[in-house]
């Protein structure tokens, strides 16, 4: 195309693929689009759109996918722009849309024709807007005219109140300038009073001041005479205690003294250590594995967790949406979450569930079950990779079981060395129970 793509064209193209990526598997995706994978169409549109704009553009393979998932949405224009007969009564931008993935014979000028079409309808529509919207305004424009019309005699009757009001304050202010000045004589013979009175108060307080001042010498005295009876106190006492201590001292160097004497060498081994016996062997998780077990024997779970230290990470709804999909989410969590209390109550395991939190509107309010940590992957994050975080945050040796269908998550587990097990498996090991 010698211009760019309309905007509304754009948009519409992007909201194609956004809904047609639900139909290819992640290996189907670009690598730039697999982390998109599991989020809505509508986030889908809103977080990758220039991810998926770009694709379209140098992705011929990812281009002919969508559009394999095009011509079943809408056959009927699909095949009209085959041919390059677009319907009459398609919306223009559709025809546009369609025709920049199908890629047909002749496609940039299907593209530039149905954008011109877009744009005169969008222009059509915006001049009707506009027709309507003036004809509002002049509408309003009558209405405030004769809304200031009346507002205008309102305050010219409120003007006509308001000069009656001031000729009756005006005559109230001459009666109350009247009351100050009779006020403010008797404010003066009270300022007469209130000097006698500050005199009469002046004389009372030095006599009050000097009385405490020799009431705190009486007290000054009393607390040192106080103090010199507690030192004496502290030192018989001091000297009983000085009596005590170096006998403990002496005690003690005899004690030392001996110990050095003898070459006493300090205590390192028990005598338990001292009997002959053979001492168990440590069993891992890849040992579990080569035992004759099949991969959906529960007793396969059960001998997992009997390791010491275990840890159990489970991947929540990759477990609930195997063994009860058609339940609430929230009904979903309880159940798994109530079968995971009784499994760690009977292995004595560590036990953390893990759900998907990225597409939520607010947290979960959620109170964990007891001996079970409930987790949820933060924004922008999901589950499988808190979960691979989880197993690189545990020490090399320790025993770690991974509860996912999820080949992706079950690989990199095993790579980071804990070990991976069907959901499955849980499930038979919960429904046992």
């Amino acid at each position: 195309m010698d211009r760019p793509l309309p905007d509304r064209v754009r948009r519409r193209v992007v909201a194609l693929t956004g809904d047609a990526l639900g139909g290819l598997t992640v290996s189907e995706l670009p690598v730039p689009l697999r982390q998109y994978a599991r989020f809505t169409p509508q986030r889908r549109t809103k977080f990758a759109a220039n991810a998926m704009a770009t694709s379209l553009e140098k992705d011929a393979v990812f281009r002919e996918r969508i559009a394999e998932q095009l011509r079943e949405r809408f056959p009927d224009l699909t095949e009209a722009l085959s041919s390059s007969t677009p319907p009459p009564a398609a919306d223009p931008v559709d025809v546009a849309a369609v025709a920049y993935v199908l890629r047909p014979a002749d496609w940039p000028k299907l593209v530039a024709a149905a954008g011109e079409e877009a744009q005169r309808a969008q222009a059509e529509q915006a001049g009707e807007e506009a027709q309507r919207e003036l004809v509002r305004l002049r509408r309003e424009l009558a209405d405030a005219r004769t809304a200031a019309r009346t507002e205008a005699e309102r305050g010219r009757s409120e003007l006509e109140s308001l000069r009656r009001e001031l000729d009756a304050t005006q005559r109230k202010l001459r009666s109350a300038q009247s009351d100050v000045k009779r006020g403010e004589a008797a404010a003066r013979k009270l300022r007469a009073d209130l000097d006698e009175l500050r005199s009469a108060t002046a004389a009372e307080k030095t006599a009050a001041d000097s009385e405490s001042r020799r009431l705190r010498t009486r007290l000054a005295e009393t607390e040192a005479a106080l103090e010199a009876g507690r030192r004496a106190a502290r030192e018989g006492r001091s000297v009983e205690d000085m009596r005590v201590r170096l006998l403990l001292d002496t005690v003690l160097d005899a004690a030392q003294g001996l110990r050095r004497e003898l070459a006493l060498p300090p205590t390192e081994s028990r005598p338990a250590e001292t009997v002959d016996a053979v001492e168990p062997g440590r069993m891992t998780p890849r040992d579990i594995a080569a035992r004759a077990l099949s991969e959906t024997d529960p007793e396969l779970l059960d001998q997992l967790l009997s390791l010491p230290q275990a840890h159990l990470v489970v991947d929540g709804y990759n477990v609930t949406k195997t063994g009860y999909p058609t339940m609430p989410l929230d009904k979903q969590r309880l159940r798994l979450l109530g079968g995971l209390a009784g499994l760690a109550a009977q292995s004595g395991a560590e036990v953390t569930c893990v759900f998907d939190g990225a597409e939520l509107a607010a947290p979960v309010l959620l109170a964990p079950p007891r001996g079970v940590r409930v987790l949820f992957s933060k924004p922008g994050q999901i589950a499988d990779e808190l979960i691979r975080q989880l197993v690189r945050a545990e020490p090399p040796g320790r025993p770690v079981v991974v509860v996912s269908s999820d080949r992706e998550v079950a690989d990199d587990s095993a790579a980071a060395g804990a070990r991976p097990v069907a959901s499955a498996l849980l499930l038979r090991r919960l429904g046992r129970t």
